[in-house]
């Protein structure tokens, strides 16, 4: 599970990373354009992956702000337009890996942020971090047991690593959003969110239903920090009627 994959269709290197934020500056961002050569032992694909990470000003500004992948600011972004993330919220993350958005809750007001990812993820103060699997059902209950009672949000930000094949990523990514739909709607807080990475034809109409009929409002929406290129957009669910 990927927490700051922009493209169903490809996979990134994935990396632990740095301490939660303590402010920064943009002085050490890049001036101009780096490129990158193709050498022996790094593949065409990966060149073009980290000559665009090299250029990317929100990777760039995520490393003078402290926060451990781009990604925190498509959470920072959501917040800012759907305003779930209050005071003394209690947040389950799955998919949560490096850490970007634990980050961007905490520093947002959560009392107490539960997250799971395939990949380790460094600690977070305030946080408990799971290394498991989400889609094995146990997994649930553990993450609900250290929550400790019902969340107010359930953020998810998964994706399958992807095998190339459209169709079948296309039905991997479907699967991982409805199992986290499932999730929120058995586990929330009547009054809750439930904010999902999805991708542009990627949900069933069958979730989008349940949701509409499970909460006051359902939209969705694309933050500017998504690349342009990516097909990536996130349904935003609010109001759970319990």
């Amino acid at each position: 599970m990927n927490d700051n994959s922009d493209d169903p269709t490809k996979d990134e290197p994935r990396r632990r990373m740095v301490k939660p934020p303590e402010g920064g500056n943009l002085s050490g961002r890049h001036k101009g354009h780096t490129a990158v050569k193709t050498a022996r032992f790094r593949t065409q694909s990966s060149a073009k992956w980290l000559e665009r990470q090299l250029n990317d000003p929100y990777v760039q500004k995520a490393k003078a702000e402290g926060w451990r992948s781009r990604a925190a600011f498509k959470l920072i972004e959501l917040d800012e337009r759907f305003h779930f993330l209050k005071k003394g919220v209690r947040v389950v993350d799955l998919g949560c890996a490096p850490g970007g958005w634990v980050q961007v809750a905490i520093k947002r007001g959560a009392s107490h942020v539960v997250g799971v990812d395939l990949l380790p993820v460094d600690p977070v103060p305030g946080a408990d971090l799971l290394e498991a699997d989400f889609t094995d059902p146990a997994i649930g209950l553990k993450l609900m047991e250290l929550m400790g009672g019902k969340p107010d949000v359930v953020l998810s930000d998964l994706a399958h690593n992807t095998v190339g094949h459209k169709q079948t990523d296309h039905l991997k990514i479907m699967g991982l959003l409805e199992l986290a739909g499932d999730f929120a709607l058995d586990n929330l807080k009547p009054g809750g969110a439930f904010v999902a990475k999805a991708f542009q034809g990627g949900e069933t109409e069958q979730l989008l239903l349940r949701l509409k009929l499970a909460f006051e409002t359902v939209k969705h929406f694309k933050p500017k920090s998504s690349r342009a290129g990516s097909t990536e957009i996130y349904i935003v669910a609010l109001g759970y009627k319990g």
